[in-house]
């Protein structure tokens, strides 16, 4: 056991900020491993922080210690190992054997927020659990990419993007069955064809709104054309994270993801336009701008024909400039190869995307909820709407 594993620190006291993935893979070698390795010798497992909190999609900072965070590890055996007995054994163990603290940090915890809190009795109530990784998997996506797999294009567009980002983000500390690592190689990104469908399915969304922020501001209404012009400065973020192959997670940390892309520099001054004062006509410009700059990104892709990248307006009667995104739409349907999917993109009015592209409600996105949106994809895919090629 190293020299970190000392005593629990006074109530009052916060150790120095240390990232949650790179704090618990430390607690996993120094204080989990060893306990493994003395009651259950020989116990092929892996270990890895996978699931909620902000430090497993890289974004925790020293206000993330107040709740949820701290000394969290999954351990995984495989199915046919996994028993309550099991799970029971090592929780026991790790309740009696763990430091009280572990670099300064307390390793107990206390409801309801999952609090990190300094205590000298035993046992502990720490954050170190057994699962087998599809079981696991399973319950966190709403499908087994184990064995289960390939998944349809319905259970693909029904995960919340927020749930696959935090699989593949996360952090994996030893894997002796492999089948972490091939979980996470298996939602790495879409397969094509969803891609393209997500894709088309964003740039339809901004085709259907360009015209407003303008249209508002048209007629004196200050606040609608702001609120316009927010939305789809979001749908342009969106779509960048779609182009550069990155899921998006949910609202507190989509900025923050965003900015991590290559193209955020030449976009974010645009963006930041976009959604401040001014008149409407100076944001238009800013949203052209950013039009034009995600236009020229879809052509540098190659996976339609080049597309005009300039904005214009649209008519004499509505002489609002915008990119007529709906274009993009169309290429990228036609690009699509043949499928379900790709009769689904023929209607404009069925290309609602996956959904974190349309569903707002952050309790619509638990798993009863998505599991539910999955049916309705799998209906629609079987039975287009009507107006769709068969």
């Amino acid at each position: 056991m190293s020299n970190s594993a000392d005593a629990a620190p006074a109530a009052h006291a916060r150790p120095p900020f240390i990232p949650g993935l790179e704090l618990c893979g430390l607690f996993y070698e120094d204080a989990v491993r060893p306990i493994m390795e003395r009651h259950f010798p020989g116990l092929a497992h892996g270990a890895g922080r996978l699931e909620a909190g902000s430090e497993v999609l890289g974004f925790d900072t020293p206000a993330s210690m107040d709740h949820g965070w701290g000394l969290h590890v999954t351990l995984f055996v495989r199915r046919a190992e996994w028993t309550s007995e099991l799970a029971v054994a090592v929780r026991r163990a790790m309740a009696e054997e763990l430091p009280v603290a572990f670099r300064g940090f307390p390793t107990h915890f206390t409801q309801p927020w999952r609090v990190m809190t300094p205590t000298a009795e035993r046992p502990i109530d720490h954050g170190v659990k057994l699962a087998d990784a599809p079981r696991l998997l399973h319950g966190w996506l709403g499908a087994d990419v184990l064995e289960g797999w390939p998944l349809g294009p319905e259970e693909w567009l029904a995960i919340p993007e927020q749930r696959l980002r935090s699989v593949v983000s996360g952090a994996v500390y030893r894997d002796d069955t492999g089948e972490l690592a091939l979980a996470r190689e298996r939602v790495r990104w879409y397969p094509h064809d969803v891609w393209l469908y997500l894709l088309a399915a964003q740039w339809l969304r901004i085709g259907q709104e360009e015209l407003f922020m303008g249209r508002c501001g048209d007629v004196g209404d200050e606040l609608g054309s702001r609120v316009v012009a927010s939305r789809l400065v979001r749908e342009l973020m969106r779509l960048c994270l779609l182009m550069e192959r990155h899921y998006a997670p949910y609202t507190k940390w989509f900025g923050s993801a965003f900015a991590r892309l290559s193209c955020a520099p030449r976009l974010t001054p645009a963006l930041l336009g976009a959604t401040g004062g001014g008149t409407w006509r100076e944001r238009e410009g800013h949203l052209c701008a950013a039009y034009e700059e995600v236009a020229h990104m879809h052509n540098a892709l190659g996976i339609t024909e080049p597309l005009a990248a300039e904005c214009s307006p649209r008519a004499a009667s509505r002489p609002y400039r915008s990119l007529e995104a709906g274009r993009f739409w169309r290429a990228l349907r036609a690009a699509m190869p043949e499928g379900p999917l790709q009769r689904l993109a023929a209607d404009q009015h069925a290309v609602i995307g996956n959904t974190s592209q349309w569903v707002d409600s952050t309790d619509a996105l638990v798993p009863r909820w998505w599991e539910a949106h999955r049916g309705l994809y799998r209906q629609a895919l079987v039975a287009p709407p009507s107006g769709v090629p068969s």
